[in-house]
């Protein structure tokens, strides 16, 4: 086999790889875009492509009989406070103290922070459960904004301590030169040079509590305190029984906030992988 006729069965190869992904990725997705569409309430009568497509789904979610958007506006403000409060401001401090700073303990603590990530979630859920409710905070957003934010300072504080080590220490010394304060330094001269690496950690951080099912349902316990992962589910499994096609169309509605996100976050995501690559 000479190198041409190499070349083109390896890109015949790369083209079946692409197309075999694509319609892993894609074909579910299709599939519940047109179940949303499909009318009626089952799932077994539901087609891919819908003779007679109706949204009616979507305007009943939205209807005073639906408690969709409450379970919506609870999603938005756990996933926006985890987010904010998880990513651009705890997560960073804790980085650029452990980056920037010599301390008592600094070496075990980046060593605990690392430990603590080989340890399932499963395994702290009961000590959760307890702790919550010895403080009150159980079936309540505030206490499940909390142990989001606790759960994800570890990973996330190692993620940022190395964007920050990469940034030169001279550009520090310059502005305490000019009279910048620790804080001063931290506000001015490395969260503006941190703004990729905090993109990404702030996406993943909004995603991460708008999909997971399982800390939810077990902190929350009222309907008026449910997440979207949690009450869709009550779609298929509860009062609404084998409502698959309702649970489609709340689906979907899911990825608006997380593209919303993406695009306005896109461009500091490019250049973190880019300046990612270079750095170092």
């Amino acid at each position: 086999m000479n190198q041409k006729q190499k070349s083109i069965v390896e890109l015949t190869f790369m083209y079946l790889v692409i197309i075999l992904t694509s319609i892993i990725i894609f074909y579910p997705l299709i599939w519940t875009i047109g179940m949303s569409l499909n009318q009626g309430n089952s799932l077994y009568s539901s087609s891919l492509i819908p003779e007679n497509f109706s949204f009616e789904h979507y305007k009943w979610l939205f209807s005073e009989q639906s408690d969709y958007l409450i379970w919506y506006k609870n999603s938005m403000i756990v996933s926006i406070s985890v987010a904010l409060g998880g990513s651009v401001v705890l997560t960073s401090l804790v980085a650029y103290a452990f980056s920037r700073y010599k301390f008592v303990g600094r070496k075990n603590g980046l060593y605990v922070f690392l430990l603590l990530q080989m340890f399932p979630v499963m395994m702290a859920m009961v000590a959760l459960y307890i702790f919550l409710n010895m403080i009150g905070l159980l079936d309540t957003l505030t206490g499940l904004i909390f142990v989001y934010l606790g759960g994800q300072i570890p990973f996330n504080a190692w993620l940022v301590k190395g964007y920050f080590d990469t940034i030169p220490r001279e550009l520090d010394e310059a502005a305490r030169i000019d009279g910048a304060g620790h804080l001063r330094v931290f506000w001015s001269v490395m969260l503006p040079l941190a703004k990729p690496i905090l993109a990404v950690v702030a996406l993943f951080n909004f995603m991460m509590p708008l999909f997971d099912f399982l800390l939810p349902s077990i902190v929350l316990s009222s309907q008026e305190n449910y997440t979207l992962a949690v009450g869709l589910y009550n779609f298929i499994n509860d009062q609404f029984a084998n409502n698959f096609t309702r649970f489609a169309a709340g689906s979907i509605l899911i990825a608006v906030p997380v593209a919303a996100i993406y695009l306005f976050l896109q461009r500091y995501l490019i250049s973190g992988l880019t300046a990612g690559g270079t750095k170092g």
